[in-house]
């Protein structure tokens, strides 16, 4: 009888300090290494913040102190269900007022067979 496993894996965080947060839309970090099976958005800086998939359009508007946990394909197999591609790059930009404290912090979860 053979097993399937697949063990979850993260890449790196990346992180974008509220000092280069600002009204045009600032890259977060490197894109992905992996497809993305699981994603977790942190918006720990004192503004609210809108984040983009492409640098060009509004996808995700997040508030301050906010987060927002994405369950991709953590249930599937490698071969099964959709995953957010790799070589993906996320973007934010301020809604408002300038944030004076705090990161955006992008964390992506994959992955690898056992």
């Amino acid at each position: 009888m053979s097993k399937l496993a697949i063990r979850i894996l993260a890449e790196p965080a990346r992180e974008l300090g509220f000092a280069a947060i600002g009204a045009a839309y600032m890259g977060v970090g490197t894109a992905t290494d992996h497809p993305c099976r699981l994603l977790l958005l942190q918006n720990l800086t004192d503004t609210s913040l809108m984040v983009s998939f492409d640098g060009i359009e509004d996808h995700i508007p997040m508030a301050y102190n906010g987060y927002l946990l994405l369950d991709i394909a953590s249930n599937k197999t490698s071969e099964q269900g959709f995953y957010l591609t790799e070589g993906q790059r996320f973007y934010v930009r301020q809604l408002g007022v300038a944030a004076t404290s705090g990161s955006m912090w992008v964390t992506v979860f994959y992955g690898a067979s056992v």
